[in-house]
């Protein structure tokens, strides 16, 4: 029997992620209003949105605190260069978060 975690959707897709991800950005970024379309699978965390270290744990936080211990945005970057970090963008996590959610034990209650 497979359980869903409340507001995730089996098999999310990534249209919603993106539309998730771009909430979560949003409420990291605080006071500053992101325009429509500002954030495609394209835009780049450090460069485009000027995301520092400090918002990236923010971010984390709030894709623990959405889609459960699924998805590990930790696990994501720990073997990554600190480049690659800066130049990681909007896509390449959405597709991370598409895949963890279709994972086998995605949808287990933890």
């Amino acid at each position: 029997m497979t359980t869903s975690r409340p507001g995730v959707s089996e098999g999310a897709d990534e249209a919603e992620v993106l539309a998730e991800l771009t909430d979560m950005i949003q409420r990291v970024l605080g006071g500053y209003a992101l325009q429509e379309g500002e954030v495609t699978m394209r835009t780049r965390f450090g460069r485009d949105l000027e995301l520092e270290s400090i918002d990236l744990v923010t971010l984390a936080g709030l894709l623990e605190e959405r889609y459960g211990r699924a998805v590990n945005f930790a696990e994501f970057v720990a073997d990554m260069e600190l480049e690659e970090i800066i130049e990681l963008d909007v896509g390449r996590l959405v597709e991370h978060i598409c895949l963890c959610l279709k994972a086998p034990d995605a949808a287990r209650p933890r």
